[in-house]
């Protein structure tokens, strides 16, 4: 009822300014739709592993098998969008390079549709990202890191982050002299191409996000959802900074922190029920990362920027029953050829600890080299 409430009010009085959103347009009669637009995404790397019997993926091998160099094909993404009319456009978004994988319930990415009834409120129907923390607000080629935090593919798995199959509203308005960003969304929660939710239940959340400072761009985003997953409730919650700093034309420093904590109900379906406690809330996840990131432009004719960062990470799967946390670092740093990150190269070392290391497991201590190149087109 709460959630009822709050989209009602919402849709009366806010607006959005997401990625999504559709650009003003001249006069609709000098118009003609359907408007297309195709855009792509290549993205390769070269792994070398550095820690003994372990390899690409960070999975241990005590019998010393395993590849520990590997060049790999990430993303090889097309996207089509189609502005069928002043306020509605469809979006298909597909990574090709998951045919390299069992394609069932990969491949197809984003497939929805945006009805923008004005700046006030847009509703978006499909299979598409429900915002749910900072990294959803951008793709990942414009990712400031080698890929996600670790945080946000755990989160992807319980239904809360990635690609999710369902409704959601979004807005924007003006607090006095702040602005204000809202999402509220109601999804399957097992995740893309699914042909039919796994249970009866649904989850749903809800994403705000105050700009504090114009000045730093600084922003604070509150996330919170509930929802049922095999009649047990489960809940997620969560917390974000977000900061760009220009020191000058050239010099920029952008930070971001975020925070969250959530039931752990894959980890608590996986038990046997015989041995499972009544309440999935014994099984909790819990992260945090910082991921600071320092930007020269160079402008040069063959060189647009630099980039320097480093991110930290701290996640424990299961910190309630049985904590494991794992600790990453991620230092990165990248030259950008075309500017908007048109091209670019990355080299960086992804350093895992655990405080318990557990063989041939992928808990396990690794340091991983990167070589990373892609192209936006």
């Amino acid at each position: 009822m709460i959630l009822c409430i709050l989209i009602c009010w919402l849709s009366a009085h806010a607006q959005i300014q997401d990625s999504m959103q559709i650009k003003p347009q001249p006069p609709e009669d000098n118009i003609k739709y359907p408007q297309l637009q195709i855009k792509g995404l290549f993205q390769a790397r070269y792994l070398v592993g550095m820690s003994k019997d372990v390899d690409v993926n960070g999975l241990h091998h005590s019998d010393g098998s395993g590849t520990d160099n590997n060049f790999m094909l990430k993303y090889m993404r097309v996207q089509v969008r189609a502005q069928i009319s002043k306020r509605t456009e469809v979006v298909v978004l597909a990574n090709l390079a998951d045919f390299k994988n069992d394609p069932k319930s990969r491949v197809l990415e984003n497939a929805y549709l945006k009805y923008t009834f004005s700046p006030k409120l847009a509703l978006t129907a499909g299979q598409f990202r429900p915002w749910f923390g900072i990294e959803e607000t951008y793709p990942i080629d414009i990712i400031k890191s080698l890929d996600w935090s670790n945080q946000y593919t755990e989160f992807g798995k319980l239904g809360w982050t990635s690609f999710q199959i369902g409704m959601s509203a979004t807005g924007q308005l003006q607090l006095g002299e702040i602005p204000f960003q809202y999402a509220v969304s109601v999804v399957n929660g097992n995740g893309k191409n699914q042909i039919n939710d796994n249970d009866n239940g649904k989850q749903y959340s809800t994403r705000l996000v105050f700009g504090l400072s114009k000045k730093y761009n600084f922003n604070v985003g509150l996330n919170g959802g509930i929802g049922e997953v095999f009649s047990k409730k489960v809940y997620a919650l969560g917390i974000d900074l977000s900061s760009l700093v220009r020191f000058d034309p050239r010099w920029s420093l952008d930070m971001q922190l975020e925070a969250k904590q959530a039931t752990n109900h894959v980890l608590y379906n996986s038990i046997a029920p015989e041995l499972r406690p009544d309440n999935p809330d014994q099984y909790l996840i819990r992260g945090v990362y910082f991921l600071p990131n320092i930007r020269y432009e160079i402008n040069h004719k063959n060189l647009s920027a630099f980039e320097l960062s480093c991110r930290y990470e701290y996640l424990d799967t299961n910190f309630r029953m049985n904590s494991n946390p794992r600790q990453t670092i991620t230092p990165m740093f990248g030259l950008e050829f075309l500017k908007n990150y048109g091209a670019r190269i990355q080299l960086g070392v992804q350093f895992d600890r655990y405080k318990h290391q557990v063989e041939n497991t992928s808990q396990y201590n690794n340091n991983l080299f990167i070589v990373q190149v892609q192209s936006r087109f």
